[in-house]
């Protein structure tokens, strides 16, 4: 059996200040540090046979402060990253909903409508989703191995093994920083048995 950790990076500056990062990158907080160091407290017992993590610096950081001292794989994998948002990136919440406000409308309520200008639309990157699933089921057919990536990646992460529609891909719960999402593969059998879990932080 495969079992899949899969956790979103640590709290960035930008998620701080509301704005949106995509490709873009912005460094962990005190917070995002400390909330790293502790998933990676509650995951010190399992015994992972690689790493892979999105290449952006929140997620590699992420992955090394888990890891600490000791001596996993860590792979890079760009299908992992974040969506592409385009002139989005780096700016605010409000700044989007004021300027672009249909668009904004359906990136989170109609994601199988939302097209960007110049980035990715969700079904673009659920295709690198797709691509890195499938080298991570080549390459193990067992054991334990850890994504380190972004919210909008774990979201049709799970849609994939829920098999949801793109509409429903924002549904409950929300995955916030350094939550933990467990999935179990054994052949077709998938079992989730964690999803946006908090619980290591006490």
């Amino acid at each position: 059996m495969l079992t899949l950790y899969i956790t979103r990076h640590g709290e960035t500056q930008w998620n701080t200040e509301k704005r949106m990062q995509g490709w873009s990158d912005s460094a962990l907080t005190e917070n995002g540090v400390k909330n790293a160091k502790l998933l990676g407290n509650r995951l010190k017992e399992i015994e992972f046979d690689a790493i892979h993590t999105s290449p952006s610096e929140r997620t590699v950081t992420t992955a090394k402060l888990i890891k600490g001292d000791r001596k996993i794989p860590v792979i890079l994998d760009g299908h992992l990253k974040e969506i592409n948002m385009g002139k989005w990136e780096g700016k605010t919440v409000e700044f989007l909903k004021n300027n672009y406000p249909e668009q904004f409308e359906l990136f989170w309520n109609a994601p199988h409508q939302y097209k960007s200008m110049d980035g990715e639309d969700f079904f673009e990157v659920k295709n690198r989703v797709c691509h890195s699933l499938k080298t991570v089921r080549e390459n193990y057919s067992s054991g334990n191995i850890l994504l380190v990536t972004h919210s909008v990646v774990i979201k049709l992460l799970i849609a994939i093994f829920k098999d949801l529609p793109m509409e429903n891909i924002w549904e409950p719960p929300f995955i916030h920083d350094c939550s933990l999402t467990v999935v179990e593969i054994d052949n077709d059998t998938v079992r989730i048995v964690l999803e946006g879990d908090l619980t290591y932080r006490g």
